[in-house]
């Protein structure tokens, strides 16, 4: 799910970027094949994710799946280490937590739900929705709404302190910087 989950958010962000032609580097042989049509999808969720990845394929003018050995995919090997021992994020970088998966509906395992992107993204072009992640932060940090479910709430305020409100816009605190992230759909 994690690398499904990585190569739909990155196709999003793609699109929104502009971007028209697309090589999509992975290292799971098996999430690049099965994009690839090369084999088939034996599980429901992998298989929703194909199609859901599908849907976006159209608005490209041409995307490539390539696979990449795992000891060749430096970056990746950065961005976890960077992810896991909680280092300095390099200038360029973009971290988000993904709460929910794209598809079906169950939360996503707190370790499952870091996702490191290379992305600058400081004057991009976003879309927003009325209802996405980062709405509950947002009501939370205006006027104190909380959430119904008591765990979730709790989650919610326990990471409300990592973010922020500047000019209307939510905004994640870099811990090791003072640099502001900009929170996107």
């Amino acid at each position: 799910m994690a690398e499904y989950e990585a190569c739909l958010h990155g196709i999003r962000l793609a699109v929104e970027l502009g971007v028209k032609g697309l090589y999509v580097h992975g290292d799971s042989a098996l999430v690049i094949n099965q994009l690839n049509k090369e084999l088939d999808t034996t599980h429901e969720k992998m298989d929703l994710y194909c199609k859901e990845i599908r849907k976006w394929e159209a608005i490209f003018y041409g995307i490539e799946y390539i696979h990449m050995v795992q000891d060749k995919n430096q970056g990746a090997d950065v961005l976890s280490k960077i992810g896991s021992s909680r280092a300095q994020i390099p200038q360029g970088v973009f971290v988000q937590d993904l709460i929910m998966p794209s598809i079906g509906g169950d939360l996503v395992e707190k370790e499952n739900s870091k996702a490191l992107f290379v992305h600058n993204i400081q004057n991009a072009p976003l879309t927003t929705s009325s209802a996405n992640w980062h709405t509950p932060f947002i009501k939370y940090l205006t006027d104190g709404t909380s959430l119904q479910d008591k765990t979730e709430n709790e989650r919610l305020i326990q990471r409300s302190r990592n973010y922020l409100l500047a000019d209307g816009q939510l905004m994640r605190k870099n811990a090791n910087t003072e640099i502001l992230l900009k929170c996107i759909t």
